[in-house]
């Protein structure tokens, strides 16, 4: 196994091998490639259904909020990566056509909530149940399998995440 260097990043205090392998570096290249695919791929099927690919990517982010946190427009903000006035935005866009609806939390008024009506609900799923998502599970794998072999675990220990293979209808 070849020596690597480690050098700390100051912005993030991280520290990362200066030196990659071959290997590694094709795992990180088939990656970005499958994301691209994968983003590229996705945005093709929301935009087939008649949505644009941000109206989507709200509707996947309001349905797949991590467990204890609630769909407010601060924290879809956060998670579709835009400024809070753009997702009101798109939210104001989304309403009108009846994809999404909001309203004031019960527990803090000043927060709103944004929530999925059955019509949005609907499209999303006519998007994800067309899953691209296979090749990009498989160099997410081939990419940890290749970082955990530079950090000593064993490969079989590294599986793909069951629910991202590609469905089969």
């Amino acid at each position: 196994m070849a020596e690597h260097r480690f050098y700390a990043v100051p912005s993030h205090g991280l520290t990362m091998p200066k030196d990659l392998s071959t290997a590694e570096y094709q795992a990180l290249a088939e990656m970005r490639y499958r994301i691209r695919r994968f983003l590229r791929e996705g945005d093709t099927v929301a935009s087939d259904t008649g949505l644009a690919p941000q109206q989507y990517l709200l509707l996947l982010m309001i349905r797949g909020i991590p467990s204890g946190q609630e769909a407010t427009v601060s924290n879809l903000a956060e998670r579709l990566a835009l400024k809070h006035h753009s997702v009101v935005e798109l939210i104001d866009r989304m309403e009108t056509h009846g994809y999404v609806r909001r309203s004031r939390s019960r527990e803090d008024r000043r927060s709103v909530l944004v929530s999925l009506m059955p019509r949005g609900a609907k499209l999303l799923e006519q998007v994800a149940q067309h899953r691209v998502g296979a090749a990009l599970a498989s160099a997410i794998a081939a990419l940890l399998k290749n970082s955990h072999a530079l950090h000593g675990k064993k490969s079989r220990d590294i599986r793909p995440r069951k629910g991202l293979e590609k469905r089969r209808g």
